[in-house]
């Protein structure tokens, strides 16, 4: 019986099937371990002032300005959308309600990290797969040095500690926006815009962006440095490395959102329960 040459195996639809599947499997462990081995550096001490002084202002300082400018667009934006369906009804000073609701519980926890995944993610997956492709993490690691702890943990602690910073940044300036655009140019009377908004908004949803926005911040860090750190195929590589970070680091935010919103929400609704007589 006639045996098939390793080098010449069967191309058919279920082997590239397979070798989709096994390399998916493979890629979700090499993740895990490289995130465990993140954690255990982590757990080992923190890294250098220094270094890591320099990772934060990059991380966070240089993300404000963009940060800034998205929120207060995105209020403007709710206020322009919402405020036709609100006059409909004649409930125009309740749109400082939903503005602010939507922007804190959502959209500016998701804002601020794909902000953060497009100029601070792609950024970090090219400069560790640039380090790659020149063999420089090999070289720390020949120096006796850990790359995971010289190069991964502090980017990963300051996306993990700055992004609720900037989370509130890009609420703030939201929230600003809406307001500011809704009375200005919509005509919706301040007191009353800030009366709904305050008796609607709760700190639970506050509470819930903070919350949201910690982990987008730490699936960011490990994706973008992921794949920076097994980037291969030279300069073609890196920027394949900077593209598949983002999208990866952007998918995460969305899955992220989902099933932290579905738990939140139904931890608080098992907390405090709603009373039968307010049905």
């Amino acid at each position: 019986m006639a045996t098939v040459p390793v080098s010449q195996s069967p191309t058919t639809p279920i082997h590239r099937l397979g070798a989709v599947v096994l390399s998916s499997v493979e890629s979700v462990g090499d993740f895990a371990l490289f995130s465990l081995g993140v954690l255990r550096q982590l757990a080992a001490g923190r890294p250098r002032r220094r270094v890591m002084l320099e990772t934060m202002c990059i991380v966070g300082v240089g993300s404000i300005p963009v940060v800034v400018v998205t929120g207060v667009f995105i209020g403007m934006v709710l206020a322009v959308q919402g405020y036709a369906s609100f006059h409909q009804m004649g409930m125009e000073t309740r749109i400082g309600s939903v503005i602010n609701s939507s922007l804190v519980k959502e959209l500016g926890p998701v804002l601020a990290a794909t902000m953060l995944a497009g100029r601070v993610g792609s950024a970090m997956a090219a400069e560790l797969g640039t380090m790659r492709v020149t063999e420089q993490i090999d070289a720390i690691r020949a120096l006796g040095a850990n790359p995971l702890r010289q190069l991964v943990v502090p980017r990963f602690l300051a996306c993990f500690l700055l992004i609720p910073i900037l989370t509130i940044v890009a609420d703030t300036v939201g929230i600003i926006g809406g307001w500011l655009f809704s009375t200005w140019v919509l005509d919706v009377n301040s007191h009353f815009y800030w009366v709904h908004s305050r008796s609607f908004v709760t700190a639970f949803d506050v509470t819930t962006g903070l919350i949201k926005s910690v982990f987008f911040g730490g699936a960011i860090a490990l994706f973008s440095c992921y794949h920076g750190f097994h980037c291969q195929g030279g300069a073609r590589g890196v920027g394949r490395a900077a593209t598949v970070a983002f999208v990866a680091s952007f998918i995460a935010i969305l899955a992220l959102d989902f099933f932290l919103g579905l738990l939140l929400d139904t931890g608080y609704r098992m907390a405090y329960p709603v009373s039968p007589s307010l049905l």
